[in-house]
């Protein structure tokens, strides 16, 4: 008989996450079985044998996977256990399939049908070249690729694919969202005989399948994904690539609550392999980070393509009515461009971050305005089902045909949305074949990729997933309703993020030969954010950005942790938070700074009270000792916030 301690996917108790089990079989570290916790069945991960224990064991119930996982996963799960101070069993239910226990049919996996777009013609510029062999000259460790929108940076992913490939590595490509593994897999796909695509819209048995699959391959293996693919099981990595990697989508917003482009440092270091983290707009603190711990940076700052032509781009003014004769929110310099368009035969696209059709709806008459009543926010009117909707409860009502305050009749709806740009444009270009991204839509990005790319769709409305990463060839308008929006938000990153969706837009012309127009609206032309967003222009941004963190103590200077406290009545969350407040103050570091507590930005969400406290420090363990000052009820933790809201 042998015993072996097991790490169970169910949470027992904080204190016990490793129990020992007894087997007469020979198992190796990184083994999952089945095990008896309490009355159920669960899986478990072999993490070691040991001698036999004073007290009584169980036995293990059965072996579920015959191949152990890769060590570097192993090694990954015990990191984000103690960095993030998550339970194990979390750690490995984010990172192993649902449903692991259940007998699968033994079927082909199926993969996404491929768009059309080769690449296989394309050789590396001198400038991509210089960077290929820059990265591959780092034996392991990360690098970041820091090239302009249109400079080539897939170009040097699939190439370094291709070199690792070739030594008999596999590598993982991540990306921010689905809606660009399309394009992705499109350009990566016409150099390698197989691609694998693991995403959250795959059902659990498909996903479990594509696991199983990637698990048992001891072949080199190119897989392609958003944030989980991270956690494949792949043998002897060479390469995780992850593109576009200032997108928050990278952070997981529940426990664990993990950076992918932290994990990812972590899974490659203990791999010996290579990290590639990409983009035209690399966060403010992880550029700076970069730099300060002498990462190599490979710069592409020309477009990949040759005889480019930059686009005509111009600021309107939204508080000039002049500008908006024809519209009431599209000025008529983006109307003109829109017309030429698709006169043309080509495509503009329309970008606004805020779905729905009007964030608004109120009373003329005395003021009323409808709010979500268990989230007490306004309630957003979709047209096109002719119903209220709270864009954080999903709570629906009726559209009222009188104030329910005065009875009078005068209904008003004020506000942008994506829905009220589709209908705007329906009427202004009734000929148009126009399509609508947004978290409504029924299908994204991805299932209308090849229409998109083919230019068969002639208006592209969308909020921020069509903002990012799509190159479509038949594209020579981008127009952006409101580049300011997101300004007034009150969290320390909103001019970052309005700067990055604005250069990521802005960069989605500009591509080649062609003439293309950007109109960029903004009730505030003059801001950092605005004009160097609209020029592209990274490089002033991030000298503004850095020295505004700096003077204000925001990170990368320091580290966060925002706590939040949610409870049924008002009184509760004020009680609570105040409570925490004051313990924290007296155990605390004295360069731990406690800001509130404050009402948190959403202070009701689904008929709960939410308050919050923001820590900041120069020591990340300080924050860290805290967290056994947190009550485990009631409260939610989270280390290096992306958002303050």
């Amino acid at each position: 008989m042998k015993w072996y301690e097991v790490s169970p996917l169910k949470q027992v108790h904080h204190s016990q996450s490793i129990l020992t089990y007894q087997s007469e079989l020979n198992l190796n570290r990184g083994q999952i079985v089945s095990v008896d916790v309490g009355k159920a069945k669960t899986p478990a991960v072999v993490l070691s044998i040991v001698k036999k224990p004073s007290f009584e064991t169980k036995p293990i119930d059965k072996v579920i996977t015959t191949v152990h996982l890769p060590e570097p996963l192993l090694i990954l799960s015990n990191w984000i256990s103690e960095y993030y101070t998550a339970h194990p069993a979390q750690v490995w239910r984010t990172i192993l399939p649902s449903g692991i226990l259940k007998t699968r049919r033994h079927t082909s996996n199926p993969q996404p049908a491929v768009a059309v777009r080769d690449l296989t013609t394309q050789h590396p510029t001198t400038q991509q070249q210089t960077a290929i062999e820059q990265i591959w000259s780092q034996s392991s460790g990360t690098s970041m690729l820091h090239g302009v929108t249109g400079s080539g940076k897939t170009l040097v992913y699939i190439e370094l694919a291709k070199r690792t490939v070739a030594e008999g590595r596999s590598v993982i490509i991540l990306v921010p969202e689905i809606a660009l593994t399309s394009q992705i897999v499109a350009d990566i796909t016409p150099h390698f005989d197989r691609i694998l695509v693991t995403h959250s819209t795959m059902t659990d048995s498909v996903r479990h399948r594509i696991w199983q699959e990637i698990l048992n391959n001891e072949h080199p293996q190119v897989i392609i994904g958003p944030r989980s693919a991270l956690f494949m099981p792949v043998r002897n990595l060479g390469l995780v690539v992850i593109d576009e990697c200032h997108e928050p989508a990278f952070k997981q917003e529940k426990s664990p609550r993990y950076s992918a482009l932290r994990a990812a440092s972590v899974l490659t270091k203990a791999a010996s392999a290579r990290l590639v983290l990409g983009s035209a707009t690399p966060s403010v603190s992880d550029y700076f980070l970069a730099k300060s711990n002498n990462n190599l940076i490979a710069t592409l700052d020309t477009p990949a393509r040759k005889n480019t032509v930059a686009p005509d781009v111009s600021v309107v003014d939204m508080t000039k009515q002049q500008n908006f004769t024809r519209s009431t929110f599209l000025s008529n310099t983006m109307l003109e461009g829109i017309t030429n368009a698709i006169n043309n035969g080509n495509q503009a696209l329309l970008f606004h971050n805020r779905r729905g059709s009007a964030p608004i709806t109120l009373c003329e008459n005395c003021g009323w305005s409808s709010t979500c009543p268990r989230c007490f926010i306004p309630l957003t009117l979709h047209t096109d089902e002719f119903r209220l909707r709270c864009h954080i409860c999903n709570h629906i009502e009726k559209v009222p045909t009188a104030c329910p305050d005065c009875l009078n009749t005068n209904i008003i709806h004020k506000g942008i949305g994506t829905k009220r740009i589709e209908e705007e444009i329906g009427k202004l270009f009734p000929s148009a074949r126009t399509r609508r991204f947004d978290g409504d839509s029924k299908e994204g990005v991805d299932a209308h990729y090849q229409a998109l790319y083919d230019g068969t769709i002639n208006i592209i409305i969308g909020t921020q997933v069509i903002a990012k990463g799509l190159d479509l060839p038949y594209l020579r308008f981008v127009g952006v309703i409101q580049a300011d929006s997101g300004l007034a938000l009150p969290d320390y990153q909103s001019s970052e993020r309005v700067f990055q969706l604005l250069a990521q837009v802005t960069g989605r012309v500009g591509r080649n030969e062609h003439p293309s127009q950007v109109v960029i609206q903004s009730y505030q032309p003059s801001h950092q954010s605005v004009e160097f967003g609209t020029n592209q222009n990274y490089a002033g941004f991030y000298e503004w950005c850095i020295n505004e963190r700096k003077r204000a103590l925001f990170p990368p200077f320091v580290y966060l942790m925002k706590l939040t406290t949610s409870y049924k009545t008002e009184s509760a969350a004020v009680h609570a938070a105040k409570t925490l407040a004051k313990t924290l103050h007296s155990v605390a570091e004295p360069n731990v700074t406690i800001l509130g507590p404050v009402p948190a930005f959403y202070e009701r969400t689904r008929s709960s009270y939410r308050w919050q406290l923001i820590l900041k420090s120069h020591s990340r363990a300080n924050l860290v000792k805290l967290f056994e000052q947190v009550p485990s009820k009631g409260w939610q933790t989270e280390l290096d916030p992306i958002s303050l809201l």
